[in-house]
């Protein structure tokens, strides 16, 4: 049976259609794709690291004072997103930008 799969595995991937389509899905190496995942996976991951604790103290003392809905949701929405680091999605963020290089 495994030996089966494996042949399977080696026959789609000396498949022309199949190295076609594995190019296709491959990010492009421009300066907007890698702005891009720096930006949504790295860069808040990194704030969150060095400056968490500054940042939930800061939305803490706003959150204490009377504020509309809009402002209160905008402050925990920020203390949401640079609070917690995500490992996750740092070394996704990493993983996607050595990707974009190979």
């Amino acid at each position: 049976m495994r030996k089966k799969l494996l042949e399977k595995v080696e026959k789609v991937k000396s498949h022309p259609a199949a190295k076609e389509s594995i190019s296709k899905i491959k990010p492009k190496k421009t300066f907007w794709s890698l702005l891009g995942v720096a930006l949504f996976f790295i860069v808040p991951e990194v704030v969150a690291l060095i400056w968490g604790t500054d940042i939930k103290v800061w939305t803490q003392s706003h959150l204490a004072e009377p504020l509309t809905l809009d402002q209160e949701y905008r402050y925990k929405a920020i203390e949401m997103l640079f609070t917690e680091p995500s490992y996750l999605n740092l070394i996704l963020g990493i993983v996607l930008f050595v990707w974009a290089f190979y």
